[in-house]
């Protein structure tokens, strides 16, 4: 039997060191993603507002022509621009809004998380006193060995 084989069969495993060190680095992995993933979802949205931006521009360079032609009359232009202006505000709230939201329902489950990571803690104490008092009760118990 090679040296190495017979280092890895005489080494035990923990089935919480085998859960705790893949589970690790799935994470890490995870971890190690983000900073990617918000560049291109930062990118792409960059990138849909520009074109958007773009395609105002473009309309409002073909139609001005147009729209100066036809002579409308300024109180109505107003109007319409009394109304934009109201929509477009309420879409900045409604921005604002949702990006408080956002940045309260990280902050609620971040809590919500250390309230379970405590929770976790206690229970895992409780389970190693178990096993403890376990292992006390099964040595204690058992025949001696001759």
């Amino acid at each position: 039997m090679s040296k190495n084989i017979a280092a890895t069969r005489s080494e035990k495993i923990s089935l919480c060191d085998v859960m705790k060190t893949n589970t690790s680095k799935v994470i890490q992995k995870l971890e190690s993603e983000i900073p990617t993933q918000f560049q291109q979802y930062s990118d792409l949205y960059a990138s849909y507002l520009h074109t958007m931006d773009d395609w105002y521009g473009t309309c409002y360079i073909s139609e001005k022509e147009f729209f100066d032609n036809l002579d409308v009359d300024q109180g109505i232009l107003k109007s319409i621009q009394d109304y934009s202006k109201t929509v477009t505000d309420t879409w900045l709230d409604q921005i604002e809004l949702n990006a408080k939201h956002r940045r309260e329902l990280v902050q609620m489950h971040i809590a919500n998380l250390k309230i379970y990571d405590n929770f976790l803690h206690n229970l895992m104490g409780l389970y190693a006193k178990t096993l403890s008092q376990f292992n006390k009760s099964a040595s204690s118990s058992a025949p001696e060995s001759k």
